[in-house]
């Protein structure tokens, strides 16, 4: 089970106990702010996109929306989403929990977008649809390992 892998994952930052387990589903941005009382920007969604022969994954901000110019500028190539089954083979974990730990592939990059910067604590799931922890942007940038900041989103007005 993902959510498994992720808290032995997090073990060697000692925060396995920190994960959030909810008893309603997290598997959307609203489904999660609502469960945990906050509001959807904060939720850490992460997304993930396909490259030549891996993928990179991008956490951004809940109501942040891929601004494709601004990513192919980024990545040299077109923002193209990973099919369902891609999501599962590159990342182990499904839609509705995919997080920037515990990556299967160790060839996946992952970046943090600067729509998070808004923010003290954001909110990434933990590899299960009912999951999520609660970090500061520097533990989130340590706990995922992230190749960097990148601005590759727009803000609704």
């Amino acid at each position: 089970m993902s959510i498994e892998k992720v808290r032995e994952y997090l073990k060697q930052f000692n925060r396995e106990n920190d994960i959030i387990e909810l008893d309603q589903s997290s598997a959307t941005v609203q489904l999660a702010a609502e469960a945990l009382g906050v509001e959807p920007e904060r939720i850490a969604k992460t997304l993930s996109f396909k490259t030549s022969d891996s993928a990179i994954l991008v956490v951004a901000a809940g109501d942040a929306r891929i601004d494709n110019k601004k990513f192919k500028s980024t990545f040299q190539l077109k923002a193209k989403m990973l099919s369902p089954e891609e999501v599962i083979e590159f990342t182990g974990h499904a839609i509705g929990g995919v997080c920037p730990f515990a990556i299967t592939d160790p060839d996946v990059k992952i970046y943090l977008d600067d729509s998070l910067k808004r923010f003290n604590t954001v909110y990434p799931a933990c590899g299960s649809g009912n999951s999520a922890i609660k970090l500061t942007l520097p533990e989130l940038e340590t706990l995922s390992r992230a190749s960097g900041w990148v601005d590759v989103t727009k803000i609704p007005e």
